[in-house]
């Protein structure tokens, strides 16, 4: 099964920022940048369509005419707790050194970590291999992006976040 992942386009928070699952607003450039990801997007036809309620995400599948995407909450961006909507460098919680030291098993306070974001995307992407689709896309964030290739056997853990898919950028994989 081939899989399109596309990023949400640009978001209007300042940088360095963690947003995770905030349901922040997208950048004035929105409908620029959607009708590059709409053109690329032109001549694919696919037998299923899915994304991420978060409203980011779900503005960019109805812009490519996808509206009846289905929405699934597996494929939300991880969940940084009480961490979230704070700059990075400003987090005064002791456990962001740890989560630095090794993100995939520390989860930000009150919120996930990576190895909780992969099991969630894996029972997602594990659910829809036992469908008969030939061609899905899914209108995702970068850290969903990165769960997908890593199950597909395309980036391994250590190498995720060096290869972020820029907003509104796509990703094809096989599963």
């Amino acid at each position: 099964m081939k899989i399109t992942l596309i990023r949400h386009t640009s978001v209007n928070v300042l940088p360095g920022t963690c947003y995770g699952q905030t349901d922040v607003p997208l950048c004035e450039t929105f409908e620029q940048e959607a009708s590059v990801t709409l053109q690329t997007l032109k001549n694919k036809c696919f037998t299923k369509v899915y994304t991420s309620p978060l409203s980011r995400c779900v503005r960019l599948a109805v812009f490519c005419g996808f509206t009846d995407a289905e929405r699934d909450i597996r494929l939300m961006e991880i969940n940084f707790g009480e961490w979230e909507m704070q700059r990075f460098d400003e987090i005064k919680d002791p456990r962001i050194e740890l989560w630095y030291e090794d993100y995939y098993h520390v989860a930000a306070t009150g919120g996930e970590s990576f190895e909780m974001q992969y099991q969630r995307v894996a029972a997602f992407l594990d659910e829809l291999r036992k469908e008969a689709h030939e061609n899905v896309a899914l209108f995702v964030h970068g850290g969903v992006i990165v769960c997908a290739q890593i199950y597909a056997g395309v980036l391994k853990i250590e190498e995720a976040f060096e290869q972020l898919t820029p907003y509104g950028g796509i990703v094809e994989v096989e599963i």
